[in-house]
């Protein structure tokens, strides 16, 4: 019997003060929309193994792990089924979203992936049009951060 699966993705609220990290898409799906740093995970992957690789890939930022702790550095706090549409294949996903906070960070500290991702924006979670995201699984993340905040 075949069972069509879920793909394993990911997506990262870095937190710094009172904003977080929201990058400008660059290519479909969703061209132009705001997304959270993150993506699939790959084969041979954990989450969060897979977490910090997409982080390296879009965005040259390498997360403070403190003394190897991987789990340590990020805090799970939703997640939520997702559609992605790519190139005429409709893949299912489950989206968990992750926290970390590093205070100080600015455009600076990152080299976005020129293919992938157009811009970096920091706005407050309550600032963030949900209109303006790029995926629904996104949208609620951002709510359940608002949410929290309340």
């Amino acid at each position: 019997m075949y069972y069509h699966n879920t793909a394993a993705a990911t997506g990262c609220v870095i937190r710094t003060g009172e904003k977080v990290v929201l990058l400008v898409r660059g290519k479909a799906p969703a061209l132009g929309k705001l997304d959270l740093p993150g993506g699939f995970v790959d084969p041979g992957e954990g989450v969060l193994e897979g977490l910090c690789r997409e982080l390296r890939e879009e965005i040259g930022w390498e997360p403070p792990i403190p003394a190897g702790k991987l789990s340590e550095a990020f805090t799970l706090f939703a997640s939520f089924p997702n559609i992605y549409p790519y190139k005429n294949i409709v893949y299912n996903t489950c989206d968990m979203f992750f926290t970390i906070s590093v205070p100080g960070l600015t455009e600076k500290d990152f080299r976005l992936e020129a293919d992938e991702i157009a811009g970096v924006r920091f706005m407050r979670p309550c600032d963030i049009n949900p209109d303006d995201l790029a995926f629904e699984s996104t949208r609620r993340a951002v709510q359940a951060l608002i949410s929290r905040a309340e």
